[in-house]
């Protein structure tokens, strides 16, 4: 799917986007906060019934006028018409879909169908020695130049996306490197196929496919086709671009051969979100994706509409006019009138100016009364992403412990509940409800819970008094208050180490000082292993959940705290070998009758009886848990503040301390999510037909590169496993779809063990369409069928054309 993520709302999109269920535009900031269906079943029928159908006025073909233009609102002209190409964006995809072929298009439970309009059939058809799958195309499938469409378009396209030649500058080949070579059939309409190794999502290939004139050099590839496209086959043409305005025209194609287009023209135009209201309000748009707050105003509309209210009426029930009562509106005129003529010119004027904004007021809730809201959930989910290359959350203890303490049914509730949309939390990583692929695998990490949480935070050393507690093995008296005079005296006379006061002085005194560590929690016991005043033989120090590349020691697990980490990875086991029974299992116990296992606290302090108060600060060798969450500030994300809001406090609540930090929606994912300059951060995913083949990237587990740092494709949490890896690379390698389904589940299942994303809520999609706009609205897991888009024929035009 088409371009490395860029957030909008945040939701991140994949190469080539024509894959993903819907267009998901670059992450804007007012979408930022949510997507997609929610519900969890297991099994093959978990996609029987999307928790949300499409809300589309789908209308028969008969039944829509001939004739019109739908000015659609999208975010921003588009900076290229290649798909395949890094910067491409949600207005790329959605010209691309009306332009040209798409050969399988998704069905209202996200699954991949065969375009009847491209081909007549395409299977495979040899498995031994090798898969060759045998496509054969429409006889009247015609580019616009009236040129076939055929093989050479078909070798064209995977010459360029393969990976073989470097000069063509893709954003992903993926399918496309598998491919041996590709060869004319029977005759000009059938295209064969041949892999050198087995692809399970051929199905995703060649959509949307380009003629040869784009993909045939690397020139027209890489710039030629970023303004224009030489050819197109799709029920519309690209007509042209007005920059200066902001649009993008779509015109019939008269070479099309399928069902008759019922418009005349599309217009794409480039309306930010947060200024849709004002363009709806001014009647400029015909359809736009909108935020809560605009679809609370059509509401309002709609209603006072239906009441009988007129728009000066609506001014003064909830507009600029509802402030003013009775007694306010005498004073006022009697201002306005009085001798003080100072005073009356002044208080004119504003009674001129308010009267002014009540007309406009008025007008424009005349105007969206015209419109509905349509809405579904968008294929698309809301996530946490943990950040764990290095800091706390380099300790899986830690992760899972956030995790543990948020509460994911509250948080979708805050969002779909009030707009009236299913709000379960979604159960997967790689698949929505309504998709075959979908099966919940959330218990291979479990479900809210505030006291695990405090005792995963306890095993990783994260205790209450912490913070100000001296790291182990410092000396006492006067000998380290002399050190840290020293140090002190050298911070002020400016001395620079190159290192953070605190952080990198007390790793290089560990590293030093590795085999001292065995003995460093002198005068220190471990609450819930012994008797009150008893010390104990500190354990010797181990590599920590974080594991070797994250340079994390830590002491070994208190017994009860290994029991409780074997049964984690027993739940994620039992989901991959699909036993089932490991999955749901209790959790052992994580504390004792005598307090929080693997907890510390001074020599000869009683251990406590009970967990210490959930609003007490955690800290570990004298530094605070602090995670630092990142926001996008824009307008349009309040409700995803709202959202992080909510977690500050639950986080709080298990003693995690967190650092909000608000950046400006144009940084947020480039210069923060996608650089790792965060612990906590929220954006979105768009889902996919193929996970096996899109969602590797996300979850592909991070390499290190020559210059030190981490290749992570697009798997910003950094959190990953070779296990993870090979069972994508399974799954993608397998033809039986039953296998395959399976193995996308139990990577899902240590996705979810690992602890590096928790998916929160599907997002909704809210639409604002003009009434007798059909066929049309918020499509949920399908996708838009261009040609069948128009304006409901009214009573008295009996079938005539309707022009707009």
């Amino acid at each position: 799917m088409s371009q490395i993520g860029a957030p909008r709302g945040r939701t991140c999109s994949r190469s080539p986007r024509s894959r993903t269920l819907r267009s998901v535009a670059t992450l804007t900031s007012a979408v930022l906060a949510v997507t997609v269906l929610a519900g969890c079943s297991s099994g093959d029928d978990a996609g029987e019934a999307p928790a949300a159908a499409a809300d589309n006025a789908p209308t028969a073909r008969d039944q829509v006028a001939d004739g019109g233009t739908v000015r659609w609102a999208v975010d921003a002209l588009p900076t290229t018409f290649n798909t395949f190409q890094a910067d491409a964006d949600g207005t790329t995809s959605r010209v691309a879909g009306a332009v040209l072929p798409s050969l399988y298009t998704l069905d209202e439970r996200g699954r991949p169908r065969m375009n009847p309009d491209y081909l007549e059939s395409a299977q495979v058809v040899e498995t031994e020695p090798k898969q060759v799958v045998l496509y054969k195309l429409h006889q009247q499938a015609v580019w616009s130049d009236g040129r076939e469409i055929g093989a050479p378009d078909f070798v064209a396209q995977w010459r360029a996306l393969s990976g073989r030649d470097t000069a063509y500058w893709t954003a992903r080949n993926s399918g496309y490197e598998r491919i041996e070579k590709i060869e004319r059939g029977k005759n000009d309409l059938e295209v064969r196929v041949t892999f050198s190794k087995p692809y399970a999502d051929w199905q995703s290939l060649f959509t949307p496919l380009y003629p040869k004139q784009v993909m045939g050099s690397p020139g027209s590839f890489n710039d030629g086709a970023r303004t224009t496209l030489k050819a197109t086959a799709g029920p519309f043409l690209l007509k042209g671009v007005d920059r200066k305005n902001g649009n993008v025209t779509l015109t019939r194609n008269p070479r099309w051969w399928g069902a008759p287009v019922k418009l005349d023209s599309l217009v794409l135009k480039a309306v930010p979100r947060a200024d849709r209201a004002d363009a709806l309000a001014a009647g400029t748009l015909d359809l736009a994706e909108i935020d809560r707050s605009t679809a609370e105003r059509i509401a309002l509309a709609l209603r006072d509409a239906r009441a009988g209210r007129g728009g000066a009426q609506a001014a003064l029930a909830h507009g600029p006019g509802s402030a003013i009562t009775p007694s306010k509106a005498l004073w006022s005129w009697a201002l306005a009138h009085g001798s003080d003529e100072e005073k009356a010119e002044e208080v004119q004027a504003a009674r001129k100016e308010n009267q002014q904004a009540i007309a406009a007021y008025a007008s424009a809730q005349d105007t969206l009364a015209t419109y509905v809201v349509r809405k579904s959930l968008e294929p698309a989910y809301t996530q946490l992403s943990l950040n764990g290359e290095s800091g706390p959350l380099a300790d899986e203890r830690v992760r899972r412990a956030v995790a543990r303490a948020i509460n994911r049914q509250e948080l979708a509730e805050s969002v779909l509940k009030p707009l009236g949309l299913p709000a379960s939390p979604p159960g997967s990583h790689l698949a929505l409800a309504g998709q075959a692929a979908y099966a919940d695998s959330s218990d291979a990490l479990g479900d809210q819970d505030t006291k695990e949480a405090r005792a995963l935070l306890a095993d990783a050393g994260w205790v209450p008094g912490g913070a100000v507690r001296k790291p182990a093995g410092t000396k006492a008296g006067s000998e380290a208050e002399k050190k840290a005079g020293e140090k002190d005296a050298k911070k002020e006379t400016g001395e620079k180490t190159g290192e953070k006061t605190g952080e990198k002085d007390a790793d290089k005194e560990d590293a030093k000082k590795k085999d001292a560590d065995a003995a460093s929690d002198e005068g220190l016991y471990i609450v819930g292993d012994d008797k009150p005043g008893e010390r104990r033989a500190a354990p010797a120090p181990v590599i920590g959940a974080g594991g070797p590349e994250s340079g994390t020691h830590v002491l070994a697990p208190a017994p009860a705290a290994a029991r409780q980490s074997a049964a984690l990875l027993a739940r994620a086991e039992a989901l991959d070998t699909g036993t089932g029974s490991g999955a749901r299992a209790a959790h052992p116990a994580a504390r004792t009758d005598k307090g929080v296992a693997g907890a510390y606290a001074p020599r000869g302090t009683a251990a406590p009886a009970t967990v210490p108060e959930a609003t007490k600060a955690l800290g570990k060798d004298g530094k605070p848990l602090s995670l630092r969450f990142v926001l996008p500030s824009g307008p349009g994300s309040e409700s995803l503040r709202a959202v992080g809001d909510r977690i500050v406090r639950m986080l709080d609540a298990v003693g995690i301390r967190t650092e909000v930090t608000k950046v400006s929606d144009d940084s947020f994912f480039k210069d923060h999510v996608a650089s790792g300059d965060y612990d906590l951060a929220l954006y979105s995913w768009p889902a996919s037909a193929f996970p096996a083949t899109d969602a590797r990237p996300i979850f592909a587990k991070p390499e290190p590169a020559s210059d030190g740092s981490l290749l992570v494709e697009q798997n910003y949490s950094r959190v990953g496993t070779d296990r993870i890896d090979q069972l994508f690379d399974q799954a993608a390698g397998t033809l039986d779809e039953e296998e395959a389904r399976e193995l996308v589940r139990q990577a899902d299942a240590r996705i979810w063990a690992a602890a590096g994303s928790i998916p929160l809520y599907q997002r909704p999609q809210l639409v604002a369409a003009k009434a007798d706009l059909v066929n049309a609205g918020a499509w949920g897991l399908a996708g838009p069928r261009y040609q069948d888009i128009g304006f409901k024929k009214t009573e008295t035009t009996k079938g005539t054309e309707r022009n707009r």
